[in-house]
């Protein structure tokens, strides 16, 4: 499962390196497409509690699926780094994949990995592969 910004203007991020991992033969939890779940065009959810709580849930099925999850790090979201505490206390993989800078060390710490490039995105999901 990838994690990241999607009311934060990430959603097509996420899609690319859901469509990079498929075309290098991963199976990937995608959990953006499926059931219409990009919410990226709300701007307010602030009077949209159920949707929210729609959402929400969604999503944390689909962590329950994922073996691995790969967290974007180029942009601070509240629902990624919740994700990403859960996946760590799932027993979930993590890895942070930041081409730029991180500048605080919560990622960095619930991480099991910090990947720089898709090149060694692949490199560590291959070694999970064979483990």
């Amino acid at each position: 499962m990838v994690c990241g910004s999607i009311g934060y203007g990430g959603a097509e991020e996420i899609r690319h390196l859901y469509s990079f991992l498929r075309n290098e033969g991963f199976h990937t939890v995608d959990h953006i497409d499926n059931q219409g779940m990009d919410y990226s065009n709300i701007n307010d959810f602030r009077d949209k509690k159920d949707l929210s709580a729609r959402i929400v849930f969604h999503d944390l099925e689909y962590i329950k699926r994922a073996e691995v999850l790969v967290i974007l790090a180029n942009k601070p979201s509240y629902g990624t780094a919740i994700e990403m505490f859960i996946g760590k206390s799932s027993a979930k993989r993590i890895i942070l994949f930041a081409k730029d800078q991180v500048p605080t060390p919560w990622p960095i710490n619930f991480s099991d990995v910090v990947v720089k490039s898709e090149e060694e995105l692949l490199k560590v999901l291959h070694k999970l592969q064979q483990s």
